[in-house]
């Protein structure tokens, strides 16, 4: 079986999806301690590493097919100083040095959209050229001097040590039917020797598929036992003439994206029902204001954060269409980030939504990674055994 080193593990979200893929996760290298506890009862603790990357022995796992994880987003994140390579929390150097390392057959790395920021470009593509070249270490302090170096190696095109096959892409993860409207840069790289000829997944699911559905058909109503919305009333014919305008009399081949109602659909109001399951339980205080109204019910959520309260646009409330809100279970918050109802995330509600805000959706983590994993173990593959 093709064995998985997690760096950055958080929850465990891209992991699970890996491990559904069909990978065998041989260690965890995570520096949050209630994070490692949620790795460590979901997996065996023994290969759990509560440490910080920067100081973890990657020689002790010689051998590893895929590394995998994603590096903290806070030097790229909107939200955050946007500081990229002049932000002590940048962690892609560590990642390379792994690969360097451990030479794996494959990498996944995921990241913020903001990674792809103009004023990251030149940082975006040094970061991609080293992991294109991993062995040509940074010589200076300059990494600008470093990613000219990089260029020409690249340009020359007559490298003869270790490269791997690198390609990224900006991808919303409600387009691979996760309930929820989460924009993320994946990376995957494959060693060159292997002459895998990989892309990413073609998109599963649609806007205008779900938007057919409620306004075209009207099915989704039906499937959930309700009524149009008055919003989704006044704006069900003109929405209709549009999509019979684009399509015709035949469907969006894709299904529709998957909303919140969709995802927790058969959970009772944790309200009114207390003992359903120990995460499913009603926490009080939510407010709507403007710029902090929360997910509409009707919707695929917008992307969970790492927060509570102070999250800018209530993104972990549900907002439901007479307009009130609530704070999302865990067990629901779990559901939108597509983990299984059986994998505990430990903590407070606060920190328990901190993880799940931090995590890959599970379903993303396992759509990426499928075809690749299938082919590195594929007896098939053309392994020209020129890295040993």
């Amino acid at each position: 079986m093709l064995n998985s080193l997690e760096l950055f593990s958080g929850a465990g979200g891209l992991a699970k999806g890996i491990e559904i893929a069909g990978a065998k996760h041989t260690a965890f290298v995570e520096w949050n301690s209630d994070a490692c506890k949620t790795l460590r009862h979901n997996y065996c603790p023994e290969i759990v590493f509560e440490t910080d990357v920067r100081h973890f022995d990657f020689q002790k796992f010689s051998g590893v097919d895929l590394i995998a994880g994603g590096p903290p987003c806070q030097p790229f994140s909107v939200g955050g100083k946007a500081k990229g390579f002049d932000d002590e929390r940048d962690m892609f150097p560590y990642s390379i040095s792994a690969i360097r390392q451990l030479m794996p057959k494959a990498f996944i790395f995921e990241n913020v959209k903001g990674l792809l920021r103009k004023s990251f470009a030149d940082y975006f593509n040094y970061i991609i050229l080293q992991l294109t070249y991993p062995e040509i270490k940074k010589k200076t302090n300059n990494w600008k001097e470093h990613l000219s170096e990089l260029e020409k190696t690249h340009t020359k095109g007559n490298y003869q040590g270790l490269q791997y096959n690198v390609v990224f892409r900006l991808v919303n993860a409600a387009n691979y039917g996760v309930p929820q409207k989460r924009e993320r840069v994946i990376i995957v790289g494959i060693r060159n020797d292997f002459n895998i000829p990989w892309s990413f997944p073609v998109e599963t699911h649609s806007e205008d598929a779900l938007l057919w559905t409620k306004y075209v058909t009207q099915e989704y109503w039906g499937k959930h036992s309700i009524k149009p919305s008055k919003g989704d009333l006044l704006i069900m014919e003109t929405e209709k003439r549009r999509l019979l305008d684009k399509y015709g009399f035949f469907p969006p081949t894709a299904k529709p994206w998957l909303t919140v109602r969709d995802a927790i659909m058969d959970l009772p109001n944790p309200q009114k029902v207390k003992n359903h399951h120990p995460e499913h339980y009603f926490r009080g205080g939510a407010k709507s204001y403007v710029g902090h109204t929360g997910s509409e019910i009707d919707q695929p959520s917008k992307a969970l954060k790492a927060g509570d309260h102070g999250v800018p646009g209530g993104e972990n409330m549900i907002r439901f269409n007479n307009g009130s809100v609530r704070y999302f279970t865990i067990l629901e918050a779990k559901r939108i980030q597509t983990f299984p109802d059986d994998y505990p995330i430990l903590g407070s509600w606060t920190e328990a939504m901190r993880q799940l805000g931090n995590a890959v959706p599970v379903r993303l983590g396992q759509v990426v990674s499928a075809d690749l994993i299938n082919m590195l173990k594929s007896p098939n593959s053309a392994w020209n055994g020129k890295y040993s």
